[in-house]
């Protein structure tokens, strides 16, 4: 991609993505549970190697998110500039949210960087709608990550509210819970002994949400090689 093929702005992004996606990419996102209405068809490699030509730029984001267009959210994600990301922004994406795959992308790559994230992964996991809730969880493994500084006791306050999602019995909450329970566990050897026994007493549910929550995350979680990883941290 030469300089002078970078898109600069909501209609050339449209163009651009248009151009390059394919028939057979939008058929293949029902294999992964991703709505393929709106999608143009672009790998999301395609589409991280564009964010980077283009910088980071907030009016632009606005533009691509309320597009509608699958590729164009992943991008507004990768293009928005986190420090004029507001609460009320955050709220409005995560109302819009429709799919694992854009609800993962924006908390990875852009609300996870955002001031209110903690107070967003609290919130969310309480959310009664699907991918909202899916949000609070994908945070909250997001900020294992992206939060070096906070004490261990921030992310062992964070194992109640997964243990009371863990009884959410959708399949994409099930696994957002999964996802962070396994994360926040690997923070460091006194968040890993709580995520330990938050997943032992999952495990022993008599709920089948739950349960499987559980049992998934306790052989990540009680592996060798996570133990070790975990100790070397505490080095």
């Amino acid at each position: 991609m030469n300089r002078a093929a970078v898109p600069v702005d909501k209609d050339e992004v449209l163009a651009w993505l248009e151009k390059r996606g394919t028939r057979r990419a939008v058929e293949g996102l029902a294999r992964y549970g991703i709505p393929s209405g709106g999608a143009f068809g672009v790998p999301v490699g395609t589409l991280l190697a564009l964010a980077k030509r283009m910088g980071k730029d907030h009016a632009l984001a606005a533009e691509l998110w309320r597009s509608g267009r699958y590729e164009a959210r992943l991008l507004a994600a990768l293009v928005d500039e986190p420090e004029r990301v507001t609460k009320r922004q955050m709220n409005a994406w995560a109302a819009a949210f429709d799919s694992w795959a854009v609800t993962d992308t924006v908390c990875f790559h852009l609300f996870s960087r955002v001031p209110a994230a903690w107070e967003k992964a609290r919130q969310w996991s309480a959310s009664p709608r699907e991918f909202v809730k899916r949000g609070g969880f994908a945070l909250m493994a997001s900020l294992v990550l992206r939060d070096k500084a906070s004490p261990d006791a921030r992310f062992v306050a964070l194992l109640p509210l997964i243990e009371k999602g863990a009884r959410d019995e959708r399949n994409f909450v099930k696994k957002g819970v999964n996802w962070a329970l396994r994360t926040v566990g690997k923070r460091s050897p006194t968040v890993h002994a709580a995520a330990l026994a938050t997943a032992r007493r999952l495990a022993a549910s008599d709920d089948p949400a739950s349960r499987w929550v559980g049992r998934d995350a306790l052989r990540e979680l009680a592996s060798a090689k996570v133990r070790a990883r975990v100790a070397r941290r505490a080095q």
